[in-house]
């Protein structure tokens, strides 16, 4: 097994940072950039080999709606060793100055619970529906500001779709895609404007998925030029029973 411990120590990543940090602020329609070859290439391929496969029995979570159709795990105790290291790498103080160096949100704290991160996949059929995140995490009492995704599926193919869209704040159109290349890191601000998803359903054959790591960053400071009141996340108008229950405990909690 190679040890993900450090992986961020290497200066390279500071100096990527500081070099990405305009093209980050400059990114239309909202704050992101994207990193191919972002983690050492042997790694990077350990952690595709370590990956659960959609049938592995480690209690998925799944989610089967209009809005969302794939499989997760937020329990990193049910994970392999070498991503259940890699997941506290992203975490760490090296990856969080990293953060703050690219994006200039300072203070970013990580989610050791991993709420609604962790590890995750998607077979053919499988979408995710443009949406905006929710904004407040009631385990850390924190705000929402920054997303991270990795992708681990080798020789992804466009026709498969499942590509990232990063759509207009007025949620009329997506501006710009990013497909779920091997080793690519995205990152971006959360905000009410930040819509995203990859609404057409996957188009991979049979024993082809979707496979991703997801990192959200907090801060006790709101983002003033987007803020406002605690929300779960904005599909549609009408979310499901199980979303108005989160929503709620989401909102009692920031009271």
């Amino acid at each position: 097994m190679i040890d993900p411990t450090g992986a961020f120590d290497d200066s390279k990543y500071s100096k990527l940072a500081l070099e990405s940090a305009e093209n980050f602020q400059k990114a239309k329609p909202f704050q992101h950039i994207y990193f191919d070859n972002f983690l050492d290439i042997d790694l990077a391929k350990e952690l595709r080999m370590e990956f659960p496969d959609y049938n592995d029995d480690i209690s998925w979570h799944v989610r089967n709606t209009e809005n969302i159709k794939k499989r997760y795990q937020t329990d990193d105790s049910k994970l392999p060793k070498s991503l259940r290291l890699m997941l506290r790498e992203f975490n760490s103080k090296q990856f969080l100055l990293f953060l703050e160096a690219l994006t200039g949100v300072e203070y970013l704290i990580p989610d050791h619970y991993f709420i609604n991160g962790g590890v995750h996949m998607s077979k053919a059929g499988d979408y995710l529906g443009v949406h905006a995140d929710f904004n407040w995490n009631h385990m850390i009492q924190a705000h929402r500001r920054v997303n991270v995704l990795i992708y681990l599926t080798e020789n992804w193919k466009k026709e498969w779709k499942g590509a990232l869209e990063l759509w207009e704040p007025e949620g009329e159109k997506p501006i710009k895609m990013i497909y779920p290349e091997f080793n690519r890191l995205i990152v971006f601000l959360t905000s009410d404007k930040s819509l995203h998803g990859h609404p057409l359903p996957l188009q991979t054959p049979e024993g082809e998925y979707r496979r991703v790591l997801n990192l959200y960053y907090y801060s006790r400071h709101k983002d003033e030029n987007y803020a406002e009141d605690p929300h779960f996340t904005k599909y549609t108008r009408q979310n499901s029973e199980f979303a108005m229950e989160i929503k709620k405990k989401y909102e009692a909690s920031a009271k």
